[in-house]
């Protein structure tokens, strides 16, 4: 009877120890931290799995990335999508006149980023590489060096007007290229930046202390962030600008023709991202709120259940049963052995 209390305990221990470990171990094997993009007529949602979820306009076949996966990070442009997988390399779809989703051959890839008609790559090297519509001099980021983030700005096609290309240094420095009429490139004198967004026709930046700088067109007062303090991370969309504070509020200032501005109920937000016409906020649980026309995304959970891996499951519960046994058997030989002394 003592012996078998004492198998019982052992089993008991190994057990509690891998019921704390396992759950874990199981569900953190190849998740990547969920996120979501806003382009100008869609939205992108990164899934902990690697998958990508999208809604919205599609008239490019930008929201066809049903089939991605092993991604890591997501950006949306004007109307093309762009994937970074987990070997470094990305994917892309959706409009490419000007060769926006000509990545194929990239590789070595940290972050990316899309503007209107161009997409740009920053590179585990620190370097930057960039496709697309070079009109403005956009692309040219081949001389960058020391980069830690990248951003790309929207601008209007139509209007003749293309984005900028913005680049965040590992000393807090901001360079840019591209289009510069309102001065959105205007960030030589920034420093103590922390991050960077950019939008149609205007950037914006994150400094050290939480509070925000921005620069360019500033006729919807999407640049008016002046007093804004704690935050943690900024956005910038077609004409507005995002920013969510530490404590999981948002703030936004701008057009709000849809109510893209119309954040200040929000709580126990995680990121935000912003879109022409929209903004959108990603919760701790993985669910999503969004403003304008995309209460669909409601229904979205980025963090869906990981299947248990159960050839794992079956090796530790093997593990814990011949742990068990050894230890049982080798109180066994010593109590028999100390009962013939």
């Amino acid at each position: 009877m003592k012996n078998r209390k004492i198998l019982l305990l052992a089993l008991l221990s190994i057990a509690l120890v891998f019921s704390l470990v396992l759950p874990t171990f199981v569900m953190a094997k190849g998740q990547v931290t969920p996120v979501v993009a806003a382009g100008s007529g869609h939205t992108l949602g990164l899934k902990s799995d690697g998958t990508v979820v999208a809604m919205g306009s599609n008239g490019w076949r930008q929201c066809d990335v049903g089939g991605w996966t092993d991604i890591t990070r997501i950006a949306a442009g004007a109307y093309h999508t762009v994937g970074l997988k987990a070997d470094g390399t990305v994917v892309a779809i959706g409009w490419d006149v000007d060769g926006q989703c000509d990545v194929s051959g990239w590789t070595d890839i940290a972050q990316v980023t899309a503007g209107y008609d161009h997409t740009v790559g920053l590179k585990a090297d620190d370097t930057v590489v960039a496709v697309g519509n070079n009109y403005y001099g956009q692309c040219d980021v081949g001389d960058w060096t020391d980069i830690i983030q990248v951003a790309a700005g929207g601008g209007n096609k139509l209007a003749g007007r293309t984005g900028q290309t913005v680049g965040l240094k590992s000393d807090g420095t901001v360079v840019a290229m591209g289009y510069n009429d309102d001065g959105q490139c205007n960030v030589g004198d920034w420093t103590d930046i922390s991050q960077i967004a950019a939008g149609g026709f205007h950037t914006v930046g994150l400094k050290d202390d939480g509070t925000v700088v921005a620069t360019g067109q500033n006729n919807y007062g999407q640049c008016n962030v002046s007093g804004w303090a704690n935050i943690i991370q900024v956005a910038a969309g077609g004409s507005h600008t995002v920013g969510l504070k530490s404590d999981g509020t948002v703030v936004a200032v701008g057009y709000n023709y849809l109510g893209q501005c119309n954040v200040g109920n929000w709580t126990n937000i995680v990121q935000v991202a912003a879109g022409g016409l929209h903004t959108v906020g990603l919760k701790p649980d993985g669910t999503v709120v969004a403003t304008a026309y995309e209460t669909e995304l409601a229904k979205w959970n980025l963090k869906p259940a990981k299947p248990i891996n159960w050839p794992l499951l079956g090796g530790i519960i093997a593990a814990v049963v011949v742990v068990g046994l050894v230890i049982f058997f080798v109180h066994r030989r010593r109590t028999t052995q100390t009962k013939r002394s």
